[in-house]
Protein backbone atom coordinates (compact mmCIF):
# COMPACT_ATOMS: atom_id res chain seq x y z
CA UNK A 1 0.00 0.00 0.00
CA UNK A 2 1.14 3.46 -1.04
CA UNK A 3 2.28 5.61 1.89
CA UNK A 4 -0.14 8.17 0.79
CA UNK A 5 -3.08 5.57 1.54
CA UNK A 6 -1.41 4.34 4.70
CA UNK A 7 -1.64 8.09 5.92
CA UNK A 8 -5.24 8.26 5.00
CA UNK A 9 -6.58 5.01 6.22
CA UNK A 10 -5.23 6.30 9.59
CA UNK A 11 -6.82 9.51 9.95
CA UNK A 12 -9.94 7.49 9.03
CA UNK A 13 -8.77 4.83 11.92
CA UNK A 14 -8.45 7.60 14.27
CA UNK A 15 -11.73 9.59 12.94
CA UNK A 16 -13.83 6.38 13.43
CA UNK A 17 -12.25 4.38 16.35
CA UNK A 18 -11.48 7.70 18.89
CA UNK A 19 -14.53 9.91 20.44
CA UNK A 20 -13.79 13.08 18.52
CA UNK A 21 -13.54 16.24 20.35
CA UNK A 22 -16.50 18.05 20.01
CA UNK A 23 -17.42 19.86 17.03
CA UNK A 24 -16.36 23.33 18.45
CA UNK A 25 -12.92 22.28 18.89
CA UNK A 26 -12.96 21.34 15.59
CA UNK A 27 -12.98 24.30 12.90
CA UNK A 28 -15.10 25.20 10.04
CA UNK A 29 -12.55 25.88 7.25
CA UNK A 30 -13.70 28.04 4.50
CA UNK A 31 -11.34 29.19 1.97
CA UNK A 32 -12.14 32.06 -0.89
CA UNK A 33 -9.70 32.43 -4.14
CA UNK A 34 -9.69 35.26 -6.47
CA UNK A 35 -8.89 34.50 -9.94
CA UNK A 36 -5.59 37.24 -11.14
CA UNK A 37 -7.30 39.56 -8.77
CA UNK A 38 -4.40 42.20 -7.88
CA UNK A 39 -2.60 43.14 -4.82
CA UNK A 40 -3.67 46.83 -5.59
CA UNK A 41 -7.59 45.50 -6.54
CA UNK A 42 -9.29 46.58 -3.45
CA UNK A 43 -10.02 49.08 -1.41
CA UNK A 44 -8.20 48.01 1.76
CA UNK A 45 -5.37 47.78 -0.16
CA UNK A 46 -5.37 50.88 -1.69
CA UNK A 47 -7.77 50.78 -5.15
CA UNK A 48 -9.08 54.64 -5.18
CA UNK A 49 -12.28 53.32 -7.33
CA UNK A 50 -13.34 50.02 -6.92
CA UNK A 51 -15.19 50.00 -3.56
CA UNK A 52 -14.85 46.44 -1.31
CA UNK A 53 -17.16 47.12 1.63
CA UNK A 54 -16.89 43.65 3.16
CA UNK A 55 -13.66 42.85 2.38
CA UNK A 56 -12.78 46.07 3.82
CA UNK A 57 -15.30 44.66 7.26
CA UNK A 58 -13.64 41.35 6.69
CA UNK A 59 -10.23 42.98 6.94
CA UNK A 60 -10.73 45.64 10.07
CA UNK A 61 -12.65 42.24 11.93
CA UNK A 62 -9.57 40.49 10.72
CA UNK A 63 -5.97 40.46 9.71
CA UNK A 64 -5.25 42.12 6.39
CA UNK A 65 -1.64 40.20 5.19
CA UNK A 66 0.65 43.34 3.53
CA UNK A 67 3.34 40.46 2.62
CA UNK A 68 1.11 37.29 1.29
CA UNK A 69 2.61 35.18 -1.69
CA UNK A 70 0.85 32.60 -4.20
CA UNK A 71 3.19 29.48 -5.22
CA UNK A 72 3.02 30.26 -8.64
CA UNK A 73 2.18 33.32 -10.83
CA UNK A 74 -0.19 31.65 -13.31
CA UNK A 75 -3.59 29.25 -12.33
CA UNK A 76 -2.68 25.96 -12.30
CA UNK A 77 0.29 25.40 -10.23
CA UNK A 78 -1.01 28.03 -8.21
CA UNK A 79 -3.97 26.20 -7.14
CA UNK A 80 -2.52 23.09 -7.12
CA UNK A 81 0.25 24.40 -4.31
CA UNK A 82 -2.71 25.65 -2.25
CA UNK A 83 -4.62 22.24 -1.83
CA UNK A 84 -1.13 20.23 -1.45
CA UNK A 85 1.00 22.91 0.74
CA UNK A 86 3.57 21.85 -2.04
CA UNK A 87 5.62 23.66 -4.50
CA UNK A 88 4.40 22.62 -7.90
CA UNK A 89 7.72 21.57 -9.10
CA UNK A 90 6.89 18.22 -6.33
CA UNK A 91 3.65 17.75 -7.83
CA UNK A 92 4.01 18.15 -11.58
CA UNK A 93 1.70 20.75 -12.00
CA UNK A 94 3.83 23.11 -13.91
CA UNK A 95 5.93 22.88 -17.00
CA UNK A 96 7.94 25.85 -18.94
CA UNK A 97 6.22 25.39 -21.92
CA UNK A 98 2.80 24.33 -21.19
CA UNK A 99 1.73 27.05 -18.27
CA UNK A 100 -1.58 25.80 -17.38
CA UNK A 101 -3.96 23.09 -18.41
CA UNK A 102 -6.17 23.25 -21.07
CA UNK A 103 -9.69 22.37 -22.10
CA UNK A 104 -8.90 19.05 -23.71
CA UNK A 105 -5.85 18.26 -21.42
CA UNK A 106 -5.55 14.64 -20.41
CA UNK A 107 -3.11 15.91 -17.09
CA UNK A 108 -4.38 16.48 -13.57
CA UNK A 109 -3.38 16.31 -10.05
CA UNK A 110 -1.58 13.29 -9.68
CA UNK A 111 -3.58 10.41 -7.31
CA UNK A 112 -0.69 10.52 -5.15
CA UNK A 113 -0.83 13.86 -3.97
CA UNK A 114 -2.36 14.32 -0.31
CA UNK A 115 -5.16 17.34 -1.43
CA UNK A 116 -6.70 19.22 1.79
CA UNK A 117 -9.65 17.80 1.41
CA UNK A 118 -8.67 14.35 1.41
CA UNK A 119 -7.45 14.97 4.59
CA UNK A 120 -10.08 16.90 5.95
CA UNK A 121 -12.41 14.25 4.68
CA UNK A 122 -10.79 11.36 6.42
CA UNK A 123 -11.16 13.24 9.76
CA UNK A 124 -14.86 13.52 9.50
CA UNK A 125 -15.51 16.44 7.31
CA UNK A 126 -17.77 17.19 4.73
CA UNK A 127 -16.04 18.78 1.71
CA UNK A 128 -17.23 21.10 -0.99
CA UNK A 129 -15.20 22.54 -4.06
CA UNK A 130 -17.19 25.27 -5.16
CA UNK A 131 -16.13 27.51 -8.51
CA UNK A 132 -13.00 27.05 -11.35
CA UNK A 133 -11.42 23.81 -10.35
CA UNK A 134 -8.42 24.35 -13.14
CA UNK A 135 -6.72 20.66 -11.91
CA UNK A 136 -7.96 18.25 -14.41
CA UNK A 137 -10.43 18.19 -17.28
CA UNK A 138 -13.24 15.17 -16.24
CA UNK A 139 -14.71 15.24 -19.43
CA UNK A 140 -11.71 13.45 -20.72
CA UNK A 141 -10.48 11.94 -17.62
CA UNK A 142 -12.31 11.04 -14.62
CA UNK A 143 -9.42 11.38 -12.49
CA UNK A 144 -9.40 14.58 -12.61
CA UNK A 145 -12.35 15.26 -11.23
CA UNK A 146 -12.46 17.12 -7.90
CA UNK A 147 -14.36 13.93 -6.40
CA UNK A 148 -11.00 11.80 -6.89
CA UNK A 149 -9.27 14.13 -4.78
CA UNK A 150 -11.34 14.85 -1.64
CA UNK A 151 -14.39 16.59 -2.21
CA UNK A 152 -17.69 15.36 -1.64
CA UNK A 153 -19.63 18.30 -3.47
CA UNK A 154 -18.97 19.98 -6.29
CA UNK A 155 -20.09 23.21 -8.74
CA UNK A 156 -18.72 24.76 -11.58
CA UNK A 157 -16.60 25.16 -14.34
CA UNK A 158 -13.63 22.53 -14.88
CA UNK A 159 -10.58 24.97 -16.15
CA UNK A 160 -10.60 29.02 -17.43
CA UNK A 161 -13.81 30.94 -18.57
CA UNK A 162 -11.83 31.87 -21.87
CA UNK A 163 -10.37 28.20 -22.53
CA UNK A 164 -13.46 27.19 -24.73
CA UNK A 165 -14.85 29.89 -26.77
CA UNK A 166 -17.76 29.27 -29.40
CA UNK A 167 -17.28 28.70 -33.15
CA UNK A 168 -19.29 32.49 -32.96
CA UNK A 169 -15.97 33.66 -31.68
CA UNK A 170 -13.22 35.81 -33.28
CA UNK A 171 -9.46 34.60 -33.16
CA UNK A 172 -7.05 36.31 -31.11
CA UNK A 173 -7.17 37.96 -27.77
CA UNK A 174 -9.64 40.74 -28.61
CA UNK A 175 -12.06 38.63 -27.99
CA UNK A 176 -11.45 38.33 -24.25
CA UNK A 177 -11.95 42.13 -24.44
CA UNK A 178 -16.07 42.33 -25.06
CA UNK A 179 -18.82 41.30 -23.28
CA UNK A 180 -20.02 38.93 -25.38
CA UNK A 181 -21.61 35.96 -23.66
CA UNK A 182 -22.39 33.94 -27.35
CA UNK A 183 -18.78 33.90 -27.64
CA UNK A 184 -18.42 31.80 -25.08
CA UNK A 185 -19.16 27.62 -24.51
CA UNK A 186 -18.31 27.30 -20.70
CA UNK A 187 -19.62 23.99 -19.35
CA UNK A 188 -21.11 23.98 -15.77
CA UNK A 189 -21.07 20.68 -13.45
CA UNK A 190 -22.52 19.58 -10.68
CA UNK A 191 -20.88 16.90 -9.90
CA UNK A 192 -20.04 14.85 -12.62
CA UNK A 193 -23.42 15.93 -14.14
CA UNK A 194 -23.32 18.46 -17.27
CA UNK A 195 -25.94 21.11 -16.09
CA UNK A 196 -26.13 23.04 -19.04
CA UNK A 197 -24.01 24.11 -22.05
CA UNK A 198 -22.84 27.38 -22.45
CA UNK A 199 -23.28 29.04 -19.09
CA UNK A 200 -24.64 32.33 -18.28
CA UNK A 201 -21.25 33.90 -17.28
CA UNK A 202 -22.90 37.06 -16.32
CA UNK A 203 -24.97 35.14 -13.39
CA UNK A 204 -21.87 32.66 -12.69
CA UNK A 205 -20.81 34.87 -9.48
CA UNK A 206 -24.55 34.84 -7.95
CA UNK A 207 -25.08 30.93 -8.66
CA UNK A 208 -21.16 29.91 -6.82
CA UNK A 209 -22.32 32.24 -4.02
CA UNK A 210 -25.67 30.54 -3.71
CA UNK A 211 -23.91 27.67 -4.21
CA UNK A 212 -21.88 28.05 -1.36
CA UNK A 213 -24.89 29.45 1.27
CA UNK A 214 -26.52 26.51 0.13
CA UNK A 215 -23.32 24.06 1.60
CA UNK A 216 -22.86 25.84 4.52
CA UNK A 217 -26.64 25.52 5.53
CA UNK A 218 -26.83 21.85 4.49
CA UNK A 219 -23.50 21.17 6.70
CA UNK A 220 -23.76 23.36 9.44
CA UNK A 221 -24.70 20.61 11.99
CA UNK A 222 -20.78 19.00 11.21
CA UNK A 223 -17.79 20.15 10.58
CA UNK A 224 -17.13 21.53 6.93
CA UNK A 225 -14.33 22.78 4.61
CA UNK A 226 -15.75 24.79 1.70
CA UNK A 227 -12.72 25.94 -1.29
CA UNK A 228 -14.83 28.54 -3.10
CA UNK A 229 -12.49 29.48 -5.95
CA UNK A 230 -14.51 32.09 -7.98
CA UNK A 231 -13.76 32.20 -12.01
CA UNK A 232 -13.29 35.88 -12.06
CA UNK A 233 -12.04 38.71 -12.41
CA UNK A 234 -10.27 36.56 -15.12
CA UNK A 235 -11.31 37.46 -18.73
CA UNK A 236 -13.42 37.49 -20.33
CA UNK A 237 -15.43 39.51 -17.83
CA UNK A 238 -19.22 39.63 -16.72
CA UNK A 239 -21.38 40.88 -14.32
CA UNK A 240 -24.97 40.33 -12.99
CA UNK A 241 -27.40 43.15 -14.15
CA UNK A 242 -27.54 44.72 -10.30
CA UNK A 243 -23.60 45.15 -10.53
CA UNK A 244 -23.00 45.77 -14.01
CA UNK A 245 -22.05 49.52 -14.83
CA UNK A 246 -21.86 50.58 -11.40
CA UNK A 247 -18.75 51.08 -10.54
CA UNK A 248 -16.40 53.68 -11.43
CA UNK A 249 -13.73 51.51 -12.52
CA UNK A 250 -15.67 50.51 -15.33
CA UNK A 251 -16.44 46.52 -15.98
CA UNK A 252 -13.23 45.28 -14.12
CA UNK A 253 -14.65 46.89 -11.23
CA UNK A 254 -18.47 46.10 -11.37
CA UNK A 255 -16.50 42.62 -11.02
CA UNK A 256 -14.74 42.67 -8.51
CA UNK A 257 -17.57 44.70 -6.73
CA UNK A 258 -19.90 41.39 -7.49
CA UNK A 259 -16.64 39.28 -5.55
CA UNK A 260 -16.99 41.55 -2.35
CA UNK A 261 -20.74 40.95 -2.13
CA UNK A 262 -20.28 37.40 -2.98
CA UNK A 263 -17.61 37.22 0.20
CA UNK A 264 -20.41 39.48 2.09
CA UNK A 265 -23.31 37.40 1.85
CA UNK A 266 -20.71 34.05 2.89
CA UNK A 267 -20.09 35.72 6.26
CA UNK A 268 -23.26 37.26 6.66
CA UNK A 269 -24.56 33.50 6.44
CA UNK A 270 -21.84 32.30 8.67
CA UNK A 271 -23.23 35.20 11.09
CA UNK A 272 -26.51 34.09 10.49
CA UNK A 273 -26.25 30.53 11.11
CA UNK A 274 -24.09 31.27 14.57
CA UNK A 275 -21.00 29.64 13.10
CA UNK A 276 -18.51 32.46 12.50
CA UNK A 277 -16.95 31.75 16.07
CA UNK A 278 -16.20 28.66 14.92
CA UNK A 279 -15.20 29.33 11.30
CA UNK A 280 -11.56 29.89 9.72
CA UNK A 281 -12.23 32.36 7.03
CA UNK A 282 -9.23 33.16 4.47
CA UNK A 283 -9.48 35.47 0.97
CA UNK A 284 -6.89 35.59 -1.14
CA UNK A 285 -5.97 35.51 -4.97
CA UNK A 286 -4.14 32.56 -7.39
CA UNK A 287 -1.53 34.98 -9.09
CA UNK A 288 -1.51 38.97 -9.57
CA UNK A 289 -3.00 40.82 -12.25
CA UNK A 290 -3.21 40.02 -16.06
CA UNK A 291 -2.05 43.20 -16.94
CA UNK A 292 -1.80 42.85 -20.58
CA UNK A 293 -5.73 42.90 -20.78
CA UNK A 294 -5.07 46.63 -19.77
CA UNK A 295 -8.53 48.08 -18.84
CA UNK A 296 -10.40 44.45 -18.56
CA UNK A 297 -7.45 43.62 -16.13
CA UNK A 298 -6.23 44.62 -12.68
CA UNK A 299 -3.72 46.76 -10.99
CA UNK A 300 -0.49 45.12 -8.54
CA UNK A 301 -0.99 48.73 -6.62
CA UNK A 302 2.92 49.37 -6.13
CA UNK A 303 4.01 46.16 -7.27
CA UNK A 304 6.40 45.57 -10.50
CA UNK A 305 4.54 43.41 -13.44
CA UNK A 306 2.01 41.31 -13.05
CA UNK A 307 0.31 37.67 -14.07
CA UNK A 308 3.03 35.11 -14.91
CA UNK A 309 5.94 37.09 -13.99
CA UNK A 310 7.68 36.73 -10.61
CA UNK A 311 8.03 40.08 -9.90
CA UNK A 312 6.78 41.00 -6.82
CA UNK A 313 3.33 42.10 -8.96
CA UNK A 314 2.98 38.61 -10.45
CA UNK A 315 2.86 36.90 -7.16
CA UNK A 316 1.99 39.14 -3.98
CA UNK A 317 -1.70 38.98 -3.82
CA UNK A 318 -4.33 40.26 -0.96
CA UNK A 319 -4.54 37.86 1.82
CA UNK A 320 -7.28 38.94 4.63
CA UNK A 321 -8.45 36.22 7.93
CA UNK A 322 -11.35 36.43 9.57
CA UNK A 323 -11.75 34.53 12.42
CA UNK A 324 -14.51 36.35 14.94
CA UNK A 325 -13.19 35.80 18.98
CA UNK A 326 -10.26 33.91 17.82
CA UNK A 327 -8.10 36.57 15.35
CA UNK A 328 -8.17 40.13 16.97
CA UNK A 329 -9.53 42.42 14.85
CA UNK A 330 -8.04 45.35 12.49
CA UNK A 331 -4.52 43.48 12.28
CA UNK A 332 -2.29 44.11 9.86
CA UNK A 333 0.43 41.26 9.55
CA UNK A 334 3.62 42.01 7.62
CA UNK A 335 5.45 38.80 8.36
CA UNK A 336 5.65 37.09 4.98
CA UNK A 337 3.16 34.04 4.19
CA UNK A 338 1.99 32.35 1.56
CA UNK A 339 -1.01 30.25 -0.08
CA UNK A 340 0.65 26.99 0.87
CA UNK A 341 0.69 27.88 4.49
CA UNK A 342 -3.08 27.59 4.44
CA UNK A 343 -2.64 23.66 3.84
CA UNK A 344 -0.40 23.24 7.26
CA UNK A 345 -2.11 26.00 9.10
CA UNK A 346 -5.54 24.25 8.37
CA UNK A 347 -4.18 20.91 8.99
CA UNK A 348 -3.27 22.12 12.85
CA UNK A 349 -6.34 24.03 13.18
CA UNK A 350 -8.07 20.88 12.93
CA UNK A 351 -5.93 18.30 15.07
CA UNK A 352 -4.76 16.56 11.41
CA UNK A 353 -1.62 15.70 11.29
CA UNK A 354 0.39 17.21 8.55
CA UNK A 355 1.64 13.82 6.13
CA UNK A 356 5.17 13.02 7.06
CA UNK A 357 6.02 10.70 4.34
CA UNK A 358 6.68 13.71 1.70
CA UNK A 359 8.23 17.78 2.14
CA UNK A 360 5.65 19.95 2.99
CA UNK A 361 6.69 23.32 2.25
CA UNK A 362 3.56 25.14 3.78
CA UNK A 363 4.27 26.58 7.37
CA UNK A 364 1.76 26.93 10.35
CA UNK A 365 0.87 30.43 10.73
CA UNK A 366 -1.33 30.08 13.95
CA UNK A 367 1.14 31.91 15.73
CA UNK A 368 0.92 35.47 13.39
CA UNK A 369 -2.92 34.52 13.31
CA UNK A 370 -3.41 34.81 17.19
CA UNK A 371 -0.32 36.68 18.06
CA UNK A 372 1.44 34.31 20.29
CA UNK A 373 4.84 34.57 17.98
CA UNK A 374 6.56 34.06 15.07
CA UNK A 375 7.10 31.93 11.84
CA UNK A 376 10.82 30.86 11.32
CA UNK A 377 10.64 30.65 7.28
CA UNK A 378 14.39 30.10 5.69
CA UNK A 379 13.14 31.18 2.13
CA UNK A 380 10.40 31.69 0.30
CA UNK A 381 11.10 30.67 -3.68
CA UNK A 382 9.90 31.97 -6.98
CA UNK A 383 9.24 29.26 -9.41
CA UNK A 384 8.01 30.04 -13.49
CA UNK A 385 7.27 26.58 -14.91
CA UNK A 386 10.11 24.40 -13.25
CA UNK A 387 13.00 26.96 -13.56
CA UNK A 388 13.45 28.65 -10.05
CA UNK A 389 13.48 32.74 -11.00
CA UNK A 390 14.04 33.88 -7.66
CA UNK A 391 14.84 33.78 -3.57
CA UNK A 392 13.53 35.60 -0.61
CA UNK A 393 15.20 35.15 2.72
CA UNK A 394 14.46 37.88 5.07
CA UNK A 395 13.64 41.22 3.80
CA UNK A 396 16.30 40.76 0.73
CA UNK A 397 14.72 38.86 -2.46
CA UNK A 398 17.46 37.57 -5.50
CA UNK A 399 16.36 37.13 -9.32
CA UNK A 400 18.47 34.89 -10.90
CA UNK A 401 16.35 35.13 -14.45
CA UNK A 402 13.36 37.76 -14.10
CA UNK A 403 10.72 37.96 -17.07
CA UNK A 404 7.82 40.69 -17.71
CA UNK A 405 3.93 39.61 -17.21
CA UNK A 406 2.36 36.86 -19.06
CA UNK A 407 2.25 37.22 -22.78
CA UNK A 408 5.28 39.48 -22.49
CA UNK A 409 9.06 38.48 -23.93
CA UNK A 410 11.23 35.62 -22.60
CA UNK A 411 13.15 35.32 -19.37
CA UNK A 412 16.43 38.01 -18.96
CA UNK A 413 19.48 35.46 -17.14
CA UNK A 414 21.35 37.57 -14.39
CA UNK A 415 24.61 36.18 -14.53
CA UNK A 416 25.04 38.45 -10.85
CA UNK A 417 21.55 38.55 -9.21
CA UNK A 418 19.33 41.40 -8.97
CA UNK A 419 18.71 41.97 -5.18
CA UNK A 420 15.94 44.17 -4.06
CA UNK A 421 15.27 45.08 -0.17
CA UNK A 422 11.64 44.48 0.13
CA UNK A 423 11.05 46.28 3.26
CA UNK A 424 12.11 49.63 1.92
CA UNK A 425 11.51 48.59 -1.99
CA UNK A 426 8.55 46.70 -2.33
CA UNK A 427 8.40 48.08 -5.82
CA UNK A 428 11.78 46.53 -7.25
CA UNK A 429 13.08 49.60 -7.72
CA UNK A 430 16.90 49.53 -6.81
CA UNK A 431 19.40 46.87 -7.81
CA UNK A 432 21.66 46.63 -4.13
CA UNK A 433 23.50 43.40 -5.32
CA UNK A 434 26.94 45.38 -5.72
CA UNK A 435 26.69 46.46 -2.18
CA UNK A 436 25.81 42.95 -0.85
CA UNK A 437 27.53 40.10 -1.98
CA UNK A 438 27.48 38.43 1.22
CA UNK A 439 23.82 38.18 1.33
CA UNK A 440 23.90 36.82 -2.49
CA UNK A 441 26.09 34.36 -1.54
CA UNK A 442 23.37 33.31 1.48
CA UNK A 443 20.62 33.50 -0.46
CA UNK A 444 23.27 31.07 -3.13
CA UNK A 445 23.15 28.44 -0.19
CA UNK A 446 20.06 28.58 0.91
CA UNK A 447 19.09 27.45 -2.39
CA UNK A 448 21.13 24.88 -2.77
CA UNK A 449 19.56 23.03 0.39
CA UNK A 450 16.41 23.54 -0.90
CA UNK A 451 17.24 22.13 -4.49
CA UNK A 452 18.39 19.16 -2.45
CA UNK A 453 15.41 18.44 -1.35
CA UNK A 454 13.69 18.52 -4.83
CA UNK A 455 12.79 15.18 -6.34
CA UNK A 456 10.87 16.86 -9.60
CA UNK A 457 7.92 14.72 -10.33
CA UNK A 458 6.74 14.16 -13.78
CA UNK A 459 4.88 17.31 -15.43
CA UNK A 460 1.15 17.39 -15.37
CA UNK A 461 0.79 20.42 -18.27
CA UNK A 462 2.78 18.38 -20.94
CA UNK A 463 0.74 18.81 -23.89
CA UNK A 464 -1.08 15.43 -23.46
CA UNK A 465 -4.39 16.22 -24.81
CA UNK A 466 -6.76 15.30 -27.09
CA UNK A 467 -6.42 16.65 -30.38
CA UNK A 468 -9.29 18.40 -32.31
CA UNK A 469 -10.88 15.74 -34.47
CA UNK A 470 -10.18 16.31 -38.48
CA UNK A 471 -12.99 17.18 -40.35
Amino acid sequence: MKLRNLWLAALVWFAVGVAPAADSARPNIVIILADDLGYGDLSCYGHPTIRTPHLDRMAAEGMRFTEFYSAAEVCTPSRAALLTGRYPIRSGMCHDQFRVLRNRSLGHLPESEITLAEALKAKGYATGCIGKWHLGVWEFNPAGHPRKHGFDYYFGLPHSNDMDPSPFAPKGANKLAEQQAAWWNSPPYRNEELIERPADLSTLTQRYTDEAVKFIQANKAKPFFLYFPHTYPHTPLFASKPFSGASPRGLYGDVVEELDASVGKVLDTLRAEKLAENTFVFFTSDNGPWLIMNQQGGSAGLLREGKGSTWEGGMRVPGIAWWPGKIKPAQTQRTLACTMDLFTTSLKLTGVDVPADRPIDGLDIRPLLFGTGLVSREAYYFYRGTRLMAARVGDYKAHFMTQAAYGQPKEEVHETPLLFNLRVDPSENFNLATNHPAILSQIAQTVERHKATLTPAQSQLVEVQLQPQKK
